[in-house]
């Protein structure tokens, strides 16, 4: 982990008086990382689906409500610690227009095409193929640093 972003974890830890606290992981979101970092820093963006199959595939534990990430820009700058508010696997045709709307980047329409076109060339590098009812991990978060 590089070290601007343990310096911004500790910063958090100390403006938040939080002691003995450990970040899950440091990452950036989709595929225009700046763009939705951004989303996620002016509070737009309080959500994002992921496909199941893929911690399945990578033998990954899902993510877990209370546990703190670290979003990072295009150029893998912190600029942003999220905390997990719920987990949810449902199958991508069940996912609320309510959810969608949570991820802050469109309307559900734009959100179904985009997680489709998304999920199909990722499947493809698996040899697998997209369905409609793909199983998908639905995390609700709350951005709590920084402040502003």
């Amino acid at each position: 982990m590089n070290h601007k972003v343990q310096l911004f974890w500790h910063e958090f830890c100390t403006a938040s008086n939080l002691k003995n606290v450990e970040f899950k992981d440091a990452f950036q979101f989709g595929t225009s990382a700046d763009e939705l970092a951004e989303l996620v820093v002016k509070g737009k963006k309080t959500a994002t689906t992921s496909g199941f199959v893929f911690y399945e595939l990578e033998q990954a534990a899902l993510p877990e409500e209370g546990e703190y990430y670290i979003v990072l820009d295009g150029r893998e700058e912190p600029v942003a610690v999220i905390q997990i508010q719920s987990v949810d696997v449902v199958p991508m045709d069940e996912v609320t227009e309510e959810f969608a709307l949570a991820e802050g980047e469109g309307d559900y329409s734009y959100w179904w095409d985009a997680h489709e076109k998304f999920f199909t060339e990722l499947l493809r590098e698996h040899h697998m193929e997209f369905s409609p009812n793909l199983l998908v991990v639905c995390e609700r978060f709350k951005k709590v640093y920084p402040n502003t």
